[in-house]
């Protein structure tokens, strides 16, 4: 929604899509709709992204000259539960998405990835230029599988291709699966907040608005082939073809113990605090070395956690009436 809000503000005609499934209440995906219906520019389909039919003609009617591509089934953990969730909708819809773009002349293409795809490494921080071969989730799989998929396409039929990997995105709107809305509800009521790993984890937390600032500025800017690319090292963020990959993260990883110290400071409240080992899937650390994306559009995300904490709390109070 962010996205698609800050597109109709500069006055872009926007066609939104989602299946508003009931992976979370369908009631917060309407009442996000009903933000951006109020925009003459704005126009909604609802479809699932793996419809092939009903993306094929979407995108014959429609002839786009740019897709954002930000649909997924999101969640590590629900992929141990569900994995056939993500291969429809993370492979089978991304390469309707694809094929798409690929008859129709889109002019550049750009999708959420997830900092997810570093897996398994130590290296901090995380860099493009690393390799990202071994995932700790199906979600993280399906998420570099995009990225490959990508490069194909734009190494084939010379598709403008940008992944940005999101590192852990918060602030009004989000999701209620992720930690965010969790923590806050429990400690508004009372509740027990599950903490992983015994706290010792920390997150490159990235507020949302920094987030579209940066999906913005690279839409603008098309991927172009890197002249000085070398297939003998071949360096994983760039290509031959037009293809580019970053990071999106603040660069300043924050440990959880303190991000959940922000929420109880924004809502005046202690929270009670359970305590529970490393769950499958997850990683210890997740941070964004954002040299790349800022050389290439002049701009990195730097909110302030408190800053962004209190956004979101604010927001919350207000959406949820506590």
């Amino acid at each position: 929604m962010s996205t698609a809000l800050r597109l109709l503000e500069r006055g872009d005609q926007v066609v939104g899509i989602d299946n508003l499934n009931d992976y979370y209440a369908v009631s917060l995906k309407q009442s996000r709709l009903q933000q951006l219906q109020r925009f003459p520019g704005f126009r909604f389909v609802k479809m699932d992204v793996a419809d092939r039919p009903g993306m094929e003609k979407l995108f014959a009617d429609e002839k786009f000259a740019k897709v954002i591509h930000l649909a997924a089934q999101a969640g590590v953990r629900y992929s141990i539960q569900n994995p056939n969730a993500y291969v429809d909708s993370n492979l089978v819809g991304f390469v309707n998405v694809l094929e798409g773009c690929r008859h129709n002349q889109v002019q550049h293409l750009v999708y959420a990835s997830s900092s997810s795809v570093y897996g398994g490494n130590t290296k901090m921080p995380f860099s493009e230029h690393d390799s990202v071969d071994h995932p700790v989730s199906l979600y993280a799989a399906t998420k570099k599988a995009n990225e490959l998929m990508a490069h194909t396409y734009s190494h084939l039929y010379r598709l403008p291709t940008t992944g940005l990997r999101f590192f852990t995105v918060y602030g009004p709107w989000g999701r209620p699966d992720m930690s965010p809305i969790l923590f806050a509800s429990a400690i508004l009521e009372g509740r027990p907040i599950n903490v992983f790993n015994h706290g010792d984890m920390q997150r490159d937390f990235t507020y949302i608005d920094d987030i579209v600032e940066g999906v913005l500025r690279v839409v603008d800017k098309t991927a172009t082939v890197n002249a000085e690319f070398a297939p003998i090292s071949a360096d994983p963020a760039t290509s031959n073809a037009p293809y580019r990959v970053f990071n999106i993260g603040n660069n300043d990883p924050v440990q959880l113990l303190d991000f959940i110290g922000a929420i109880e400071s924004a809502i005046g409240q202690k929270a009670e605090k359970k305590l529970l080992p490393m769950q499958d899937g997850d990683v210890k650390a997740t941070y964004a070395d954002t040299k790349l994306l800022n050389d290439w559009v002049g701009f990195s995300p730097a909110t302030p956690i408190q800053e962004g904490v209190n956004r979101f709390v604010a927001w919350y109070r207000d959406y949820y009436q506590v």
